[in-house]
């Protein structure tokens, strides 16, 4: 009787250590469960850190755009895109010229003015043309009309300063490309804003505009800070950008911004596009810091004051005024 007593204790002690090891191997497993479990937490934790630090990031970079009016991939055409504005009480503190001074104002863009093979005429004349000197900050100029030429910190007269060789830069066909764009232009705001354009007439400054990301070196450089244009220069009734580059391909940043008091707004620059606008306080406005690349585009300026006219450019041995 003592026997099987015996086997019946050992097959007991058996059993419950096979309970014990199941036992140990489910709460093993339980922990590293748990572990994993615990890992998977902290990783949806991190990552979720990190897409929130990038919107925040991309939030910061563009934390002043609030609207695009119009990006580069669109193409505008045939006819203007027209953004109106309220005209500033401002027009009340200058001569009015009927015919020509703001009745409406806004902002306007169109692709269908010049096209992307005179934008590229065009460049290649201000690339030759800044090639000659050039800023040593991230703005450099080139005046065709006053012959105004950035080079270092100053400026100098590119007729008077390079004489005969402003002939092997540019040629008569360049020239005349220009005016034809500057004709175009003119056409395409009188007629978005109903105007004379026998009554509007090309003023200063009118010039070919070269940005970078180069740090500035003087004041000219600082192209950024927001102003208006008929405070700024006094004889601007209506301002005019032709790009000659692409945003996004060409250059990063350089973006044009309207800033409203409801929001700034955007023109993203295309080759070949034309944005124009009334100059008056009604359109403040800056331009994007560049952050890579070259930005290339031309300012054509109207006013409505005779007084203030200048003439188209000509080469040496014409007249440029």
């Amino acid at each position: 009787m003592v026997l099987p007593r015996q086997r019946n204790a050992k097959g007991s002690t058996a059993t419950e250590i096979e309970k014990k090891i199941k036992r140990g191997n489910a709460l093993r497993q339980g922990s590293a469960w748990r572990s994993s479990r615990g890992l998977l937490a902290l990783l949806l934790v991190v990552l979720s850190v990190s897409v929130v630090a990038a919107w925040l990031y991309v939030i910061s970079l563009d934390s002043d755009i609030t609207e695009t009016l119009v990006s580069k991939r669109e193409l505008v055409s045939p006819q203007p895109r027209v953004y109106s504005v309220q005209c500033s009480e401002d027009y009340e503190n200058y001569k009015r010229y009927p015919g020509c001074t703001p009745q409406k104002c806004g902002r306007a863009v169109t692709d269908s003015v010049v096209t992307r093979e005179e934008a590229q005429v065009l460049r290649r004349l201000a690339e030759r043309g800044l090639a000659l000197a050039g800023s040593e900050g991230g703005a450099s100029i080139l005046d065709l009309h006053s012959g105004a030429l950035s080079m270092g910190k100053q400026f100098v007269n590119i007729y008077r300063y390079f004489g005969d060789q402003v002939g092997d830069v540019f040629t008569q066909e360049d020239f005349q490309l220009y005016r034809n764009v500057r004709e175009r232009i003119q056409a395409v705001i009188a007629e978005t804003f109903d105007l004379d354009p026998t009554l509007m007439y090309l003023t200063k400054p009118t010039f070919f505009s070269r940005i970078n990301s180069t740090d500035a070196k003087t004041q000219h450089d600082e192209y950024w800070h927001p102003h208006i244009d008929k405070v700024t220069y006094g004889s601007f009734d209506y301002t005019s950008l032709l790009y000659l580059s692409d945003y996004g391909s060409d250059f990063t940043g350089g973006r044009f911004i309207f800033m409203d008091q409801n929001g700034n707004r955007t023109v993203e620059p295309r080759a070949g596009r034309v944005s124009f606008f009334s100059s008056g306080s009604e359109n403040l406005h800056r331009v994007e810091k560049v952050t890579w690349g070259t930005r290339y585009a031309i300012t054509v300026s109207f006013t409505c004051d005779p007084a203030h006219s200048i003439s188209d450019p000509a080469l040496p041995g014409g007249t440029h005024g």
